[in-house]
């Protein structure tokens, strides 16, 4: 089975090798679990925003039809100071689309929440506020939790994690923003049997 993942840095794993990625870890751990999902195609790079993402994704087209789909975006939109309205719609199309890709089956797409970059020491480096962080990404994370459950779509959500223990020297890449490897390991860990229960229905 075909795997796709859509995203930013967080999915192409900025500062980690390849296996260390979070989409590369979910679907190796699927694997181990009886699941023959395939490595993913990874449409992802560092910095893109919800429309920089859907832009990409035309210049690729045709995509084609994937058994499996999944979506984190949004974390550059709360950076660069975009409003949650514009979020929710360019958020809500791709969520449309990721669910088309999965030749409409919405039980076939996993969304995972923005995880919180305020408490890394990049964000304390720079002076920003952790709290207007955390406020601005849980009004993101709650419009596109609410969106999934308006489609179907499971939710993972792996910002707790990424608060708990985003400041943690072997949880960051060099970069001290992004995460590492390890951090990478928990976020997969806590997809998984959410993802498993997507591929119980043939």
């Amino acid at each position: 089975m075909d795997y796709l993942a859509l995203g930013d840095s967080y999915t192409i794993g900025e500062g980690v090798a390849a296996d260390g990625r979070w989409p590369m870890r979910l679907a190796n751990s699927l694997r181990e679990h009886g699941i023959e999902l395939a490595a993913p195609r990874i449409i992802a790079t560092t910095g893109w925003t919800t429309d920089e993402l859907a832009s990409a994704m035309d210049v690729e087209e045709p995509l084609g039809r994937w058994d499996f789909v999944s979506l984190l975006i949004g974390v550059n939109n709360q950076y660069r100071g975009r409003s949650a309205g514009d979020y929710r719609c360019e958020f809500h199309e791709l969520l449309r689309r990721a669910i088309r890709l999965a030749g409409d089956r919405s039980d076939r797409v996993l969304v995972l929440s923005i995880p919180d970059w305020g408490v890394t020491p990049f964000a304390t480096a720079q002076g920003r506020d952790a709290a207007q962080i955390a406020a601005e990404l849980d009004a993101y994370n709650a419009i596109a939790a609410e969106l999934c459950v308006q489609h179907g779509v499971a939710f993972v959500d792996i910002t707790a994690t990424s608060r708990e223990r985003g400041g943690e020297t072997e949880m960051l890449a060099d970069d001290g923003l992004h995460p590492s490897a390890a951090m990478y390991a928990l976020w997969a860990e806590r997809a998984l049997p959410i993802a498993r229960t997507l591929f119980d229905n043939p």
